[in-house]
């Protein structure tokens, strides 16, 4: 048995669950609303700040 991403209900996994891994198309709902607001993120590397003066064929020349 498993437990909704969402509510945390136990739920049955698929093919008796079309919603899996939620309970419900509310919480399926839910969820995708927490992505489109940008409350989930995927976490990623530390950023790097780009170098101006490097050009997209990776030269490092001198711009007027």
């Amino acid at each position: 048995m498993a437990t909704c991403a969402v509510c945390k209900k136990n739920i049955q996994l698929r093919p008796e669950n079309a919603f899996a891994p939620f309970c419900s198309a509310r919480c399926r709902q839910v969820d995708l609303g927490k992505w489109l607001n940008e409350e989930y993120r995927i976490p990623s590397g530390p950023e790097e700040e780009e170098d101006p003066q490097v050009d997209l064929n990776g030269t490092n020349e001198e711009r007027d």
